[in-house]
């Protein structure tokens, strides 16, 4: 890990343009970052996460005005969009360039793009000066990395340099919002809500693929056309080793000590529950509000993955629109906690 001052950017370049992967922060988390042109350093990126060849990846660029380079047929809506969220953790789905890597999009005619609203991420993107490939830097399905202590755990040597920018600001993925279709749709929520985005375009996009907290099942509210498939849709994603449960929070205390009184080791993510004072329990408090909860999230995770515990549980979430994305990840990572990773 290297703080990210200009040498260090400047080495960063050389090495994204030799074919070799580093860490990068961004306001969302760290990304596994590639020359997204170079499809021997994509395929790096795959083989380091343990990620699937057909899952696309999302292409990061300096500005708006490069997205005529990795888009065509951009319509008007991605402008505008552009004009107001970006820089920001908006993720747009168009119509791919012929020039854009199968291995970048995962073999499909779209691709995905954004402009990150990090200093050091923009200051590595303009002296790059093209798109630069870089899903989370974890080993796949795993909690994702917002500090670059977090890349160095999960990756070791398998990156070349992580540049270090701090903890990440908004703590979990970008919005992905699909307009190579007709209708927008969100294959993936996050800071920018479905309220933000109608604010811009005058039309509400439709929302798919949203993970119910309690039962790890899909609940698909957009119409049923074949969309692409995006990064972070899985049902088994962002999740710990330990196997992990929701509860609601009036049951909160009494599962947790359940379990604790079968002899194992139980840890608690807690944002509205008061701490019942067991000595059973390791009890940790998240942020009561959505955004201090986001960008506490994934530190949270890990610290208590690796706390020893048997169990994770955390509360339950509330049912309004601000805390979705957050609900979305959690219910993803209840599906895949506990599953050893494949070697």
């Amino acid at each position: 890990m290297v703080p990210a001052g200009a040498q260090q950017i400047g080495r960063a370049v050389d090495l994204l343009r030799a074919g070799e992967l580093i860490g990068m922060p961004t306001e969302t988390v760290y990304g596994l970052a590639a020359d997204a042109l170079n499809v021997a350093a994509v395929n790096k990126i795959f083989a380091a996460k343990g990620r699937p060849a057909d899952h696309p990846l999302i292409v990061h660029l300096p500005d708006a005005e490069h997205m005529s380079r990795w888009a065509r047929a951009i319509p008007k809506e991605a402008i505008v969009l552009a004009r107001a969220f970006w820089p920001g953790p908006l993720t747009l789905i168009l119509k791919r360039e012929d020039g854009v890597p199968d291995a970048v999009t995962g073999g499909q005619d779209t691709v995905g793009l954004r402009v990150p609203d990090h200093p050091v991420a923009l200051a590595l993107l303009l002296a790059f000066d093209s798109g630069i490939a870089a899903p989370s830097a974890n080993r796949f399905g795993r909690i994702s990395p917002t500090t670059a202590a977090h890349v160095a755990d999960e990756l070791g040597d398998r990156v070349a340099l992580i540049l270090d920018g701090g903890a990440c600001e908004v703590g979990i993925e970008s919005t992905i919002l699909d307009l190579s279709r007709d209708a927008p749709v969100i294959l993936r929520p996050g800071a920018i809500s479905a309220e933000d985005i109608a604010h811009v375009i005058g039309r509400e996009p439709q929302v798919r693929c949203i993970i119910d907290e309690t039962s790890g099942d899909k609940e698909d509210k957009a119409e049923s056309v074949d969309r692409p498939r995006v990064s972070g849709s899985l049902a088994a994603h962002y999740a710990p080793r330990t196997p992990l449960q929701l509860a609601p929070t009036a049951q909160l205390a009494e599962i947790a000590a359940t379990l604790a009184g079968e002899g194992s080791r139980v840890a608690v993510l807690a944002h509205g529950c008061a701490d019942p004072r067991d000595a059973r329990l390791l009890w940790r408090a998240a942020p009561a509000d959505p955004v201090g909860y986001a960008h506490e999230l994934y530190a949270n995770l890990r610290d208590l993955d690796a706390s020893g515990a048997d169990f994770i549980v955390v509360e339950a979430l509330p049912e309004r629109a601000e805390w979705q994305p957050i609900r979305d990840r959690l219910g993803r990572a209840a599906v895949g906690s506990g599953e050893a990773d494949e070697t």
